[in-house]
């Protein structure tokens, strides 16, 4: 395709916070914003501070060590408080809005969300919560969840969260590596018109954590004072998905956060005082933190708890429009699956506020951003975006000043060296290889938890290429300057020693009506590996010989016949992580007869066993 799918009218370009950081470095464009961004790391990252109007003392110092990696130092004698920094630009009106499936609307505004986090801080003290004490919560996408968070963070304390949703193994092997103070609870949130009560299950873990579990965070009014800490303060631990294994806890400070967030709202998405900033997320899932830091930026929250298709398919378009969302962020099998449904929402919705959709969770595939462009609105930036919970922030991204091209996501990421390796660690442009980061980024752990030598840390990124990160995405860097994402690489199917991206696979498969999802995965086979693909089919549909003919057909001639699996299995589910992803290697690992170690990280483990034994797979 050689024109873009969408260009940024002139006015927008020019209004636009990237073009006014490009302008005020005195640089000409794109390229060379980021090429400064990571051959000046310095002046960037400091440029930025400025610029966001960080709230703290960012001392004389940028950076210490810069060449190694991991072991770079930011802002060494920096001091700030993540709190104050939120709560620093505050906005007309309405600071959160919280809608739930019911239809439920609470609002908090600017002038009363201090005095809110203030009574949480008091809460928190009053049970001995102070500097470097872990507050753990079990909290639905509400508003307690950002004062209690905030509070933690006004206290130099580390907040920690899960979805409700989880079970109590999958919440102890989380919670129980950082032994909190604190546990906070719901006592109850509601999914897909059902209510669901949480405190049998809370006062478990609180007793298997010998923690008090409190309800509420409503202390003795008094006013809120804010404490100011090192760059790296501790702020968050997050979690990987534990498919694997028991989950790493990663520990992120306060500064590297701060700081990579207001890049991405500010500059990546232009994010304003007073626009009304969106993301569909659980508290388990670190698009909860990158929302949460919207209020940097004196935006608006909307914060939705529920199921996205309750009462209908429709519902999260339903809240655009009631709720006049600016930046609306979603996932692409959300995308995926409302195209399935066969949603014109450009035809039944309004959806005049919205300049922004951002989509992150899973590869967008080009026929997603068809979807979005001819069925939901033409004149939007469509803003594939792609990080994950290692760095809490992004890799690539959006690029408000610049044309979305199909099927790519827009950008590098400013201050980001990132490149594709091949298996020898040499750059590959115009194909496939491994994503990496070649230098020091400020939002890199500060470490995992229970790691004190740092081993564990250095295994997990470092190993594959010394001195390099290694993120285990599978990619190719476009001539437009932007990436095509394939997959991760550690599920890369391998027949006959070529390397294929899962996302290729999907891509065609999923625009087959007749099937819902897929997964695929390569069987080890006669000394070899073949792909095997899972579908899940629409109700009252079975896989025949002629469907099986035709997911073949596209496959070969829109991928590759290498592409083509060896074995289509129908399944009555796909097993996904709580934040929603696919689970290629735990399906891997039972169809090789090897133990899923957490089956708790699943948001449904059940489906597992049917990949169990299949005799499909067996000849």
């Amino acid at each position: 395709m050689d024109r873009p799918l969408w260009e940024p009218a002139a006015e927008r370009v020019e209004r636009a916070q990237i073009t006014a950081f490009r302008r005020r470095a005195g640089l000409a464009d794109y390229a060379a914003l980021h090429r400064w961004s990571v051959e000046r790391r310095e002046a960037f990252w400091r440029a930025l501070w400025d610029f966001c109007e960080v709230a703290g003392e960012p001392g004389e110092t940028v950076l210490v060590d810069g060449d190694r990696m991991p072991g770079a130092r930011w802002f060494p004698e920096a001091r700030l408080s993540f709190a104050e920094n939120l709560l620093a630009h505050p906005g007309h009106g309405e600071a959160i809005v919280f809608r739930d499936e019911r239809g439920t609307r609470r609002a908090i505004s600017w002038a009363e969300l201090p005095s809110l986090v203030a009574r949480a801080a008091a809460a928190l003290r009053a049970h001995g919560v102070g500097p470097g004490d872990r507050v753990a919560a079990l909290l639905p996408n509400a508003p307690e969840a950002v004062i209690g968070m905030l509070a933690t963070a006004s206290l130099g304390a580390i907040w920690s969260s899960c979805s409700p949703d989880f079970g109590v193994r999958g919440v102890l092997d989380r919670f129980g590596q950082i032994e909190p103070r604190v546990l906070i609870a719901a006592e109850q949130y509601a999914y897909a018109g059902k209510r669901h009560d949480v405190r049998p299950r809370a006062e478990e873990i609180a007793r298997a954590l010998s923690v008090p579990v409190l309800y509420d965070l409503d202390g003795p009014p008094e006013p809120l004072r804010f404490e100011r800490f090192p760059f790296d303060q501790p702020l968050y631990v997050l979690y990987s998905s534990g498919t694997t294994g028991r989950p790493k806890c990663i520990v992120h400070g306060a500064g590297g956060t701060l700081l990579q967030h207001a890049k991405e709202h500010r500059l990546h998405a232009d994010l304003r005082p007073g626009e009304r900033f969106f993301y569909y997320t659980t508290t388990g899932w670190m698009m909860w933190n990158w929302l949460a830091s919207g209020l940097a930026a004196g935006a608006t929250l909307i914060l939705y708890d529920g199921s996205p298709f309750h009462p209908s398919p429709g519902a999260l378009f339903d809240l655009i429009d009631a709720e006049r969302i600016t930046v609306f962020g979603t996932s692409a099998k959300f995308l995926d699956a409302v195209r399935k449904e066969g949603l014109r929402p450009r035809e039944s919705h309004d959806l005049a506020s919205v300049r922004a959709i951002l989509s992150t969770g899973s590869p967008l595939a080009a026929e997603g951003f068809d979807y979005v462009y001819e069925h939901v609105k033409p004149d939007v930036q469509l803003s594939s975006i792609a990080g994950g919970t290692d760095l809490i922030s992004c890799f690539v991204g959006g690029n408000p000043a610049a044309p979305v091209w199909r099927g790519e996501i827009q950008c590098l990421g400013l201050g980001m060296d990132v490149d594709v390796f091949d298996a020898r660690g040499r750059s590959l442009r115009g194909e496939p290889g491994e994503l990496v980061c070649k230098r020091a980024f400020p939002s890199m752990p500060v470490g995992f938890w229970n790691d004190p030598d740092g081993s564990r840390y250095r295994a997990a990124y470092f190993e594959r290429f010394p001195g390099v990160w290694h993120h285990g995405d599978w990619v190719t860097l476009t001539q437009h300057g932007g990436m095509v994402m394939h997959g991760r690489s550690d599920a890369t199917l391998n027949p006959g020693g070529v390397r294929i991206g899962t996302a290729e696979i999907y891509r065609q498969v999923e625009e087959i009506d007749e099937v819902l999802e897929a997964l695929a995965i390569g069987q080890a086979w006669e000394g070899d590996v073949r792909v095997v693909l899972f579908v899940k089919l629409r109700d009252g549909v079975a896989l025949d010989d002629a469907l099986r003919d035709r997911i073949e057909r596209r496959i070969r001639e829109n991928a590759s016949p290498r592409h083509v699996p060896a074995r289509i299995v129908q399944v009555a589910d796909i097993p996904r992580t709580k934040s929603g992803k696919i689970t290629e290697l735990a399906v891997r690992d039972v169809v090789h007869g090897r133990p899923v170690e957490n089956r708790e990280a699943l948001a449904n483990p059940e489906a597992l066993d049917l990949y169990r034994d299949l005799p499909e797979l067996r000849s």
